[in-house]
């Protein structure tokens, strides 16, 4: 069976800054904030997605207002 590849975007804030949104298991998503050594967003929003702390929701929803559109946000 081959598995659905999740929605994930990452927005840089700052340089050094890198929020990221995900979607989960059930249709929903949540969002983290990071700080990186600013080199390369892209690969450093995968260590936020895995370290960083989550974002609240009203801020997370700005951020990423598509996510907000497709998913339920996960508590």
């Amino acid at each position: 069976m081959k598995e659905k590849k999740k929605k994930y975007q990452y927005a840089a804030l700052a340089l050094g800054v890198v929020t990221v949104a995900i979607e989960g298991e059930v249709n929903d998503w949540t969002a983290y904030i990071g700080k990186t050594e600013g080199k390369n967003h892209y690969k450093e929003s995968f260590e936020v997605a895995r370290h960083g702390t989550k974002l609240p929701y009203h801020i997370a929803k700005n951020i990423f207002p598509e996510f907000d559109e497709l998913f339920k946000w996960r508590y």
